[in-house]
């Protein structure tokens, strides 16, 4: 309530997980739809499709001087709600096809920034060579992981930081030659293994020499799929099997949450790094300070309920995609302004409502009547919900269908559940595609695929006669492209990595890999260690039984351990779930 107060908005109406779930539904990041430049004519990929009202431009039409969007500007009108005149205005103001700056070779990504040679990415901070991937900062070589920081050829790693050669990693860091491992610290040529420390030459935890090492890693894994697939079920057993700490939190002063690094003063925030004071926030990549109810940022202070918020943002509330800007309310798309209210598209201005210039002090004036407006006559959507001053932007706002957006992923509906909601829903457009290859002809092995692969389009194993027959095809709700095409550098490194082709398409693959993270939700546990004894009794009825016998004497002696902690591992899990406390006197 302090920093309400000091930011000057009414105390939130809605829940920490609704109020996710809404900013989510403003942030597209994976449909995307081939159209043409509406200024140039050029042909794009942008994340509107042709049936959305507002022009697209491309990236060097909209950054150029050809256009401006203070030619937009309206009047504001006391006779309708705020959030009617702002759609309208949404609807006309031309938008960017592809979310980013400063980037190199990357037509084909989004939601990027100071990157080079990045294909089918999106939320990248800082990379180069970067393939398939989501939330990348700072690495380079890195194809099919989420969350990487740090960190240099990689392949399907799920938040690892400082990884070298690494593939199938999962919550580790300071890595290099492993594969398959699951909490792993400062470890070198590891297979197969869980929770180890300072450790090298390791397959399921047993130690080999070099020799031993390298040999029975060939036997078990080498370049074929059908090994892969046995791998990774071998490996699914061992990371459910083994003891997990209640959050994934390094250098994390006085934080509650779950992938937080280097960090203070974080609460119910996940995916963080470098950042202190937030609360109830997702994926802040550095330079966070004092903000809450983010999603998407970096290097921004004192900002409240925005997503996408971009980079170098200062008191700023109710924004999308705004950058180097400083109060402002209810922007969309700009760079570099200060002192807006219910803008979009705007660059180097100040003192503009609804794209409309006015003098310092006009502008101050008719910015408080509209706060008062807005209360006296708030916005009113179709389910009845009331959004007054102190809201974000109420969903039938967004450009974008429910299914089109990041809160599918986290927040996932049916179609019958998002339209009883009031959400809008986009059914996939029928797609002209000529399958040359089904997913089951792929050679098994990669020695075995030639140059001739790069010419084939395959079929997406989801969509294939296989799927067909086990009754699978049509429930696909990951965004599934159908089909997709193997593209000289990824073939290139399944060569080098000695890995098989994959049977997924780009976006099921993506999927495939938020389904082994935790949800972005907290639980209030208590830890699992029974001293001395073994804790198989303590896992839930309805799952399968694991045993843990704790291998050192714990502080709290025989007896079971009374901390309590909030976490990600929701009580109907089968993990054994630790407190920091009795996890470190295990595994280090």
């Amino acid at each position: 309530f302090a920093f309400y107060e000091k930011i000057k908005v009414p105390a939130p109406t809605w829940c920490p997980e609704c109020r996710f779930q809404r900013r989510l539904m403003l942030r597209n990041e994976r449909a995307l739809y081939k159209r043409t430049c509406s200024l140039c004519q050029k042909n794009l990929l942008a994340l509107y499709s042709s049936d959305k009202p507002q022009p697209v431009y491309c990236a060097d039409c909209w950054w150029s001087d050809k256009w401006d969007a203070i030619e937009y500007g309206k009047d504001y009108d006391f006779n309708q709600p705020f959030f009617q005149q702002y759609k309208e205005l949404l609807e006309k103001v031309p938008v960017l096809n592809l979310w980013g700056w400063d980037n190199v070779n990357t037509e084909y990504a989004s939601f990027l920034a100071h990157c080079k040679n990045v294909y089918l990415s999106f939320s990248i901070v800082i990379g180069e060579d970067v393939f398939y991937s989501y939330g990348v900062d700072k690495s380079k070589a890195i194809f099919d992981c989420f969350i990487t920081n740090g960190s240099e050829l990689c392949f399907e790693n799920i938040n690892t930081n400082r990884c070298y050669n690494t593939s199938f990693a999962i919550n580790s860091r300071d890595c290099i030659n492993s594969s398959f491992i699951f909490d792993c610290v400062n470890c070198q040529s590891c297979f197969l293994c869980t929770g180890l420390r300072n450790k090298s030459y390791c397959i399921g935890n047993k130690q080999y020499s070099k020799e031993e090492y390298s040999e029975r890693v060939n036997k078990i894994y080498g370049g074929s799929y059908e090994l892969l697939l046995r791998t990774k079920e071998e490996f699914r057993l061992l990371v459910k099997n083994t003891l997990h700490k209640f959050a994934s939190l390094t250098n994390a002063v006085n934080c509650i949450g779950d992938e937080i690094i280097n960090s203070k003063n974080l609460k119910d925030t996940f995916i963080a790094f470098d950042s202190e004071n937030a609360s109830y926030c997702w994926r802040l990549a550095g330079g966070m300070k004092d903000c809450l109810d983010i999603s998407g940022a970096l290097k921004s202070e004192l900002v409240y309920e925005a997503v996408t918020a971009a980079s170098g943002n200062y008191f700023v509330k109710f924004y999308n995609q705004f950058k180097e800007s400083k109060n402002c309310d209810y922007c969309i798309l700009g760079s570099s302004n200060s002192n807006l209210f219910g803008c979009i598209g705007l660059r180097n201005k100040q003192h503009c409502i609804l794209n409309k210039q006015y003098t310092k002090e006009s502008f101050d004036k008719l910015r408080t009547k509209i706060i008062d407006h807005m209360n006296s006559m708030p916005y009113v959507d179709k389910k009845g919900r009331i959004y007054k001053y102190g809201e974000f932007f109420p969903p039938e706002l967004s450009p974008f269908s429910y299914n089109e957006t990041v809160a599918q992923e986290y927040f996932p509906l049916t179609k019958e559940q998002a339209l009883e909601q009031g959400y809008s829903w986009k059914d996939p457009e029928e797609r002209n595609i000529q399958i040359t290859l089904k997913s089951e002809q792929l050679p098994d092995n990669i020695k075995d695929v030639d140059d001739s692969i790069l010419n084939q389009i395959i079929e997406c194993q989801h969509a294939s006669s296989v799927a067909l027959a086990k009754g699978d095809q049509g429930k696909c709700n990951d965004q599934c492209t159908t089909a997709f095409k193997i593209i000289p550098q990824e073939l290139e490194f399944y060569r080098k990595m000695n890995l098989p082709l994959p049977r997924l398409c780009p976006n099921c693959r993506h999927y495939q890999r938020i389904k082994q993270r935790n949800p972005l939700k907290l639980w209030h546990r208590k830890c699992m260690c029974q001293g001395a004894r073994t804790n198989a009794d303590l896992t839930p009825t309805n799952a399968e039984k694991i045993a843990y016998q704790n291998t050192v004497a714990h502080s709290h002696g025989n007896q079971p351990c009374l901390n309590e902690f909030e976490t990600t591992y929701s009580p109907d899990r089968p993990e054994i779930v630790y407190c920091e406390q009795c996890y470190q006197q295990e595994v280090v």
